[in-house]
Formats: C-alpha cells, structure tokens, sequence
C-alpha cells in the first residue's frame, strides 16, 4: 500500500492531477531501479529500455530484426567496406531544454553524430560501450561530418557486423551542450531526439516521459507518432507485488513472470492457464539470449590446471549427461528451447539445427566418454564445482543431480550475482553458470566470446583455437550473407566440439499485456518499442 501511495503522489505532482481518464498513459515497472540515463551507460536492459524512448541511433532494428533508416535515412559502403557514408533527416530536433537559446531544442546536425560517437571512446567518458569501437575505428579520424547532413564513418579494417553496433543505444545521438552543462548530471537531465522527452524523475519511486510534440516520425496515414502522451516507470523492487500490480490492471505490461506464479499462470507447455485467458494477454518468441555453464580453458587460472575438465572427453560427458528439454519444460514451464543445437541460439538468421548439431541426452554416451577419460562410472573422478546464483539455483542443482547419476559428481556453489560477475571476468571461477544476450542481431556477437585475442569479457572461456581465429577473421569481413553464415556455422560447431561451454537453452521473450494494449510488439532482442503503442478506452 505504501507504494501505491508514493506512486499516486508522484504522478499527480508530474502530471498535473491528468488522470487516465484524459491521458494515454503507459506504465511499466522496472524491478532493478535506473542508475543512470545517459546513453553512454546503457549497458543493461533496464536503462536500454529507458534511453530508447529518449534517444535516437543513426539506424535501427525492426521488428524482425532487419536494420533499417532512424535518424539516417540513407546510407551508402564503399567497394572496400571501409567507409560509410550516412544522409541524415533534416527535420531531426533535440527536446527542449535550457541549454538551448530560449530554451528551444534545436536541429540535430552530423556534428551531434561526430561527438555522440567520439564520446563512447573517450577514455573521459568513462563508458562501458568503449569497447564496441575498439580496433575498428580511430576515434580521430573515423567518425567526420563533411556537411550538416552528411555522417561518415571510417573502418580500420572492414567489419561487416558495423551497422548493428550502429543499432545499439550507446550510439544515441546527444547534445554537446547538455553533456558540457550538466557534466556528470546529465545522467539525470536526458536531452535527446527520440519519440518521448524526460519530464520528471523521482529516483527509486518513478520516472515520467512525456510525448515529444516535434518528434521526425510519422504513420502510415500521416500522423505523428508517437501515440501515447506519456510513459510512466515505476520502480518496485519486487517481482512478486509487480505481479500483483499488473493483475490489478495497474501496469500495461510485465516482462517474464515471477517464478512463484509460473504455476498459477502457465501450463507446463508454456500457456495461459483458462483462467487467465481474456484477462490478459501473453507474448512470447526467441530471445538472442543463451544459458549456458561456461568452463575456464586456461591452465594458468586458479584451480584450472588440476581440474578434471582439462579433458575435453570430460566436459563432452557433462553435455550429453542431462535432459535439456524436461529442464525447459518442468523448470521454466516451457519458456525457452532446449540448446541442443549450438551455442548461437534461435532467432538469427544463421542459425540452422540441421547444419550445427550439439548435444542431446545420450546418458550410455556420457559414462562411455568418462571410461575413455580414465573414469569408468565416475571411479575417482574429483567433486566438480558449479558456481552459479541464486535465481538459477534450481537448474544447476537439477543438471548436478542428472550428472551425478551418470557417474559425474558436481557440487553447486551458489554466490550473489555482483560476486560471480566478478570473478568470472577475472577467470577466478573454472565452471560458472552464465548468460550471452546479443548486442545486436548478428551471430558475431556470440563468436566473438571465442577469439582467442579477446580478453574477459567477452571471452569468459579464455578459448585458444587458432583455426577458429581464422575463420572469425574471415568471416568479419565476408559481405556475403550465405558464405558468412557457413562460416559462423562452422566455427559454433567447432566450439561445440571442443566444449568450452554447456548450452543450457534458447532463451524466450515472455510478455504479458493488458487486453486494451494495443500496437505492443516484441523481437529477439527484447527491446520496448512504444511508439505504435494504444491504450483503449473502451476495453
């Protein structure tokens, strides 16, 4: 009750006492809090959601994960693919804010683009997006802005997958003025050209987004979008009273379930349960997301040198010794698919389960392999650990009990999140529970864990595999999307193979949306597009 009563005199100090009644309105709840809205630090999904509704990129995915036109509306590569040149909207304006003469926001120009980008690699910035530059472009000489309208971006060497970390919000384009005011507060003062402006924010209760009058889009018919005349975010910091919110018609939309209501509201299947069904509306699709259990390949880490999965026959026995898919249905009620394939997941347009085949559960296989290893029936085989956190607790103990009665003997650790994130960037932790969503929809973005020449993060695994570097290699730079697809076929079987991981499962978008929300769409990348989104009347 406390907070239904902080959020109701939070939102009439915002709105002015404007009730649903006047308003669309469109509330969701952000479990995690927001740290931050400056795009530079949209490094999760929480402030990803939030910066997207303020921001814009020079392009974009959509629905069906294809990049297209945002604030470029065209764009042009050179034969040598080192060198895109971006023609930009003139009818682009930043919000209104004081940095702005009058207080008017003025027009986005290629300079915005120029020092939006140039920001990410300053060191100054500090921002976790730096990496996606990195060794791909000079931050000098890479990004130039030869007229008003004109963006150009140069490689050092072509990349291919480019223009999806173009698609990413660190890549919103931002005000040079707001940042230089504000400095380290424009954290808290958003300015940017995206379908909503930053109204109001009272951190750990709510924020409120207003509907940007002079926002560039338009519908089909000519209207100007977006719909909607504000977003509201509140910030419950339990999933079970958001749950309860949403069944109370007080929010619109709620991403996955909390786990102690999977039962009430799911089948084993993954359905509504019939008494549900009319109440409110469930969405659901592949996730670029994969659950996996990750092991340390380098013997110069603490603990890796001694351990039994130095033996790949080892760690080819713990993928075929459990079942992925009663994991998937009796654990997550069917959300998700069993990751019987390879490590790239669902969903992208390079995956294939005829062309990559993983694992399936072939326990006879499995005690083969630990005879091979030296280890008939698990005979002197050490206790591995498996570190993982709380939230998936019951899937590392429900993949230990499998391997146990295979003959392996694995002992979960459970740690707090922030912990195990730690120490898995160091390497400190030789078998780790972990999760890779994709940064943007290409199947590099997943491959990229395996070069051997990058560090931790994002290669976890400390992975050496020379004839997978080159074909990466290759393949970064190959422009056609048949033979660039058979090469990161080629490579996620080689990874497979060798088995510095354990696919768990494909992940899954899991939404649940009030009856009268209308125009709310999903996609692999789990991202909150609110710009077609109607809220009815009259439902």
């Amino acid at each position: 009750m406390r907070y239904l009563i902080l959020f109701l005199g939070v939102w009439l100090m915002a709105c002015g006492q404007a009730s649903r009644n006047d308003k669309m309105v469109f509330r969701y709840n952000q479990q995690e809090g927001l740290p931050t809205l400056d795009p530079a630090f949209a490094k999760n999904q929480a402030i990803m959601w939030a910066v997207r509704q303020m921001y814009s990129t020079l392009v974009e995915t959509d629905t069906l994960l294809n990049i297209v036109p945002s604030l470029a509306r065209s764009w042009e590569v050179s034969e040598d693919r080192l060198r895109y040149t971006f023609r930009l909207r003139t009818d682009v304006y930043f919000h209104d804010n004081e940095v702005f003469p009058e207080g008017k926001g003025r027009r986005m120009t290629a300079e915005d683009v120029v020092y939006s980008l140039r920001r990410i690699m300053d060191p100054a910035t500090a921002s976790p997006g730096a990496w996606i530059f990195n060794d791909k472009v000079d931050p000098e000489k890479g990004f130039s802005a030869p007229d008003d309208s004109t963006f150009v971006l140069t490689l050092l060497r072509p990349f291919h997958p480019i223009m999806g970390i173009l698609t990413m919000q660190y890549c919103s384009v931002v005000p040079k003025e707001a940042v230089a005011r504000y400095g380290k507060d424009f954290r808290k003062h958003p300015c940017g050209t995206g379908p909503f402006r930053f109204h109001f924010w009272d951190e750990g209760q709510a924020l409120i987004l207003h509907r940007n009058e002079r926002y560039f889009e338009h519908d089909a018919a000519g209207h100007r979008l977006p719909y909607l005349d504000a977003v509201k975010i509140s910030f419950v910091d339990s999933k079970s009273t958001e749950f309860l919110l949403f069944s109370q018609g007080q929010l619109d939309f709620i991403n996955e379930i909390e786990t102690s209501f999977q039962d009430e509201v799911l089948t084993k299947q993954g359905d509504l349960k019939k008494d549900w069904e009319g109440k409110i509306v469930m969405m659901r699709g592949p996730y670029l997301n994969t659950e996996y259990f990750g092991i340390v390949m380098d013997p110069t880490k603490p603990g890796v040198a001694s351990s039994p999965l130095r033996d790949k026959k080892i760690r080819q026995a713990i993928n075929y010794g459990f079942d992925r898919h009663k994991m998937v249905t009796y654990l997550r009620n069917s959300k998700g698919y069993a990751a019987t394939s390879g490590f790239i997941p669902a969903g992208l347009p390079s995956f294939d389960s005829t062309k990559v085949k993983g694992y399936d559960f072939d326990p006879a296989k499995a005690r083969k392999l630990l005879a091979e290893a030296g280890f008939p029936g698990g005979a002197g085989l050490p206790v591995i650990k498996l570190v993982s956190i709380p939230i998936y607790a019951d899937l590392a103990d429900y993949v230990a009990h499998q391997l146990q009665e295979v003959g392996i003997p694995v002992q979960v650790e459970i740690v707090q999140k922030g912990t195990l994130m730690d120490q898995v960037a160091k390497s400190a932790v030789p078998f780790f529970r972990g999760s890779w969503i994709a940064d943007y929809p290409d199947a590099e973005s997943y491959l990229a864990m395996f070069y051997s020449k990058n560090p931790s993060p994002p290669n976890y695994t400390r992975y050496v595999n020379p004839a997978f570097d080159r074909l990466y290699e290759r393949a970064i730079q190959e422009p056609n999307d048949s033979i660039r697809y058979a090469l990161y076929q080629e490579m996620d079987q080689m990874v497979i193979d060798d088995a510095p991981v354990v696919p768990l499962y494909y992940d899954m978008v899991v939404r649940f949306r009030q009856p009268n929300v209308e125009g709310f769409t999903s996609d692999g990348l789990n991202q909150l597009e609110l710009r077609r989104v109607i809220i009815r009347k009259d439902k």
